[in-house]
């Protein structure tokens, strides 16, 4: 007997989904109203295009008093204020951080900004109608999931449908819903805060059922773009370097590839001094220039996961935080043998787990199928319960759960349930873990 998960309700019509996305120098909000489609991005200041939330608190000296974002920069020179900045990285590096004489754990800080910059949401949409909720973050880790984890604890949301998801990700969901021709050969996004340059060239294998999408990424730390209070002549000679050196890093990006279309994200391009690398992406490609890109990638992936789209239903992204194998079992079933899944190959590892029922006989091991999405050959990985207990029982009934410990260590726990009040459980437990490639 299997025990399956209950598949999720879908969420009513009017409900929003909303999409943050956490920078280390700015957040941004995404949101649409559930199967309308259109995704907007929250503004601070009403009517206009600026989406980017500065990343700061500040709190006044001797009182509660918590300011964030603008309201926060616009502060923090005042002497009775205490500025935080970094809050993403203060709470990666973990331990307290001081303000105003008081310790302070940075990841209930980084809840704070969170419920703050969420009020900039209510005024479109009260708390109680959002149905879903997804931050987006530069890179997924094991430290990244266990504070997002806690942050989606404590943020007092209406709902349980919170998940996070890498940048890359996003991008790719983002791409799913612009038209095809655009990405119908390679993307290139290239993502520049001024001082650091991060690139993405995201292509799709044609040749494999469904569709695999891959993207490969690159950083470049010596790309700087003058300040604005720099002398004209200092800036006018920097913006020449960081051309020519942007201009040679989108040749090797798009040597070899055939490029649709391209992204420019961030502040970095706010000022037009990537004259001839424009030039060059331009050639026979479609360009676009913003900053909301992840924050609407993340609302994209809602939409996907609650309503797919027929791309989506084609295509697999195979990112650095995909499980890259489809796990299951042989077992019998009514006394035929077939193959019963357990962990999906495509979805994020920190949020697959699986949980089921199994009588077992003489046998002492359990069997697990994986067949990798890559096209190499399914393998075998058995998982002996040493030590397993004779009850004189035939069967055995165990409990199974099946989740993944790391982006390619499955975890394995098997808990022995007896069989029935003439043959009790006698508690035995098991946890293994196997590694797939």
């Amino acid at each position: 007997m299997f025990l399956e998960r209950k598949e999720e309700e879908k969420p009513h019509n009017g409900s929003v989904f909303a999409g943050y996305d956490l920078g280390e120098r700015y957040t941004q909000i995404s949101y649409c109203f559930f199967e309308e489609g259109d995704v907007e991005t929250v503004a601070p200041v009403m009517g206009t295009k600026q989406y980017n939330i500065p990343f700061m608190l500040c709190k006044r000296k001797g009182t509660n008093q918590w300011l964030y974002g603008k309201e926060a920069v616009k502060s923090s020179e005042e002497e009775d204020m205490f500025p935080v900045e970094g809050l993403l990285t203060l709470a990666r590096e973990g331990g307290e951080i001081e303000v105003d004489g008081e310790s302070y754990d940075p990841a209930a800080l980084l809840t704070l900004f969170i419920k703050k910059s969420l009020g900039l949401l209510s005024i479109i949409a009260p708390p109680e109608n959002i149905s879903a909720f997804m931050f987006t973050v530069d890179g997924m880790d094991d430290r990244m999931v266990e504070i997002l984890l806690h942050v989606a604890a404590n943020l007092n949301l209406k709902t349980e449908r919170v998940y996070f998801q890498s940048h890359t990700e996003s991008l790719y969901s983002f791409m799913l819903h612009q038209p095809s021709q655009l990405w119908a050969y390679q993307v290139v996004i290239c993502e520049h805060d001024g001082r650091y340059l991060k690139t993405y060239r995201m292509e799709c294998n044609k040749r494999t059922t469904p569709i695999v999408a891959l993207i490969e990424e690159a950083s470049y730390e010596t790309l700087v773009v003058p300040m604005e209070e720099e002398p004209e002549d200092v800036k006018k000679d920097a913006f020449r370097l960081a051309d020519e050196r942007f201009l040679g890093i989108l040749e090797n990006l798009c040597e070899g590839h055939v490029v649709s279309s391209a992204y420019l994200l961030g502040d970095g391009f706010r000022e037009e001094w990537h004259k001839r690398s424009l030039q060059f992406l331009c050639r026979n490609r479609r360009v676009f220039q913003g900053n909301n890109l992840f924050s609407k990638g993340a609302v994209y992936s809602l939409m996907e996961k609650f309503s797919p789209s027929e791309a989506g239903q084609t295509h697999i992204f195979l990112g650095k935080d995909k499980l890259k194998a489809n796990i299951g079992m042989h077992v019998l079933r009514q006394g035929k043998e077939s193959y019963y899944a357990l962990l999906d190959a495509g979805e994020n590892w920190y949020e697959l787990h699986k949980s089921c029922e199994i009588l077992l006989g003489e046998e002492k091991s359990l069997s697990f199928v994986v067949t990798p999405l890559t096209g190499k050959n399914a393998e075998t990985r058995t998982v002996p319960l040493t030590g397993a207990r004779e009850t004189g029982a035939p069967f055995t009934r165990y409990a199974i759960e099946v989740d993944m410990a790391s982006h390619d260590t499955v975890r394995v726990v098997v808990t022995d349930l007896g069989l029935g009040e003439f043959f009790p459980s006698r508690g035995q437990r098991w946890e293994e873990t196997f590694q797939i490639s």
